[in-house]
């Protein structure tokens, strides 16, 4: 098996990896701010975010702030260990 077989097929997207390269290094985001970061639309970030949270790589939590709801987004410790091991990969891949 090659470095490029070992690459985690969940952070191929453009969008994936820059949610988790986001949450990697803030505890959590809000949508409006992680929309406004990757410069996405609602959509886009929506289904994303929702593959990442199945895989189990990131925490979505929605709740209601006044009467408005609000949902943000936490790596989790599987997520964490998963993207890390895709960036060593990636490195890996660069040298070779």
């Amino acid at each position: 098996m090659g470095i490029i077989d070992k690459l985690n097929k969940d952070f191929e997207s453009r969008v994936r990896l820059g949610i988790m390269s986001v949450l990697m290094v803030n505890d959590w985001v809000d949508f409006t701010e992680m929309k406004t970061l990757l410069n996405i639309t609602d959509g886009n970030l929506a289904s994303h975010s929702s593959a990442l949270e199945k895989a189990g790589y990131i925490e979505v939590k929605k709740e209601f702030v006044g009467k408005k709801p609000k949902t943000s987004y936490q790596v989790t410790d599987l997520g964490r260990a998963a993207f890390k091991e895709h960036l060593s990969y990636l490195e890996k891949l660069m040298k070779s």
